[in-house]
């Protein structure tokens, strides 16, 4: 049994379409109660500020992403697979997101975050929730110092992500192949 769509989830998945597809000044209460399908006083309700609203969408942007990814990863996580595969597996997942406007929104909240003191928190903690999820992946796959590689690979699969944008890539190619080469840079390697 699926959970009911509410006001508030409404009003947030909005706020993202239409910051990806018009920008962070296109959030106004009158438009995001006009795209969400509520009233002003509902969209007052939830979310009293503008710094409240874009805070939130984009956490939810992340928790939700966090889960579909961590979801995926358990499965592969399962079935015992190894750097080769896991590279393989995170390009085909960022393919799902790879060129919507909610990753436009993720991407352009984070930089908003530098401009809005109240933002700050928000995008340090989604980071750090990649960084979290980044950390177990490379410790599943067996690699030294997870802790200290993870923000590296956070930060080479945003760089990508801004790269897909910029050029229009909406397959996520060329994913597994930089994911591989930090990967195997991390490794272990035989003294001999």
């Amino acid at each position: 049994m699926s959970t009911p769509v509410t006001a508030r989830d409404r009003i947030l998945h909005a706020t993202l379409r239409l910051i990806g597809e018009q920008g962070i000044g296109a959030v106004t209460n009158r438009a995001v109660a006009r795209a969400a399908g509520v009233s002003l006083g509902s969209l007052t309700y939830h979310f009293p500020s503008q710094t409240d609203l874009l805070r939130e969408s984009l956490r939810t942007f992340v928790d939700n992403e966090i889960a579909r990814i961590t979801g995926h990863l358990d499965r592969l996580r399962d079935a015992g697979i190894g750097p080769e595969e896991a590279a393989e597996e995170v390009e085909k997942a960022i393919v799902d997101f790879a060129y919507g406007p909610e990753q436009i929104a993720n991407l352009e909240l984070h930089l908003h975050s530098a401009r809005d003191p109240g933002m700050g928190d928000a995008s340090a903690r989604s980071v750090a929730a990649y960084d979290r999820l980044a950390a177990g992946v490379l410790t599943a796959l067996g690699i030294p110092d997870a802790e200290r590689h993870a923000p590296t690979v956070v930060a080479l699969l945003y760089g990508l992500a801004v790269r897909r944008l910029a050029t229009g890539d909406d397959s996520a190619s060329g994913t597994a192949d930089a994911l591989r080469l930090l990967l195997y840079g991390a490794l272990p390697r035989d003294d001999d």
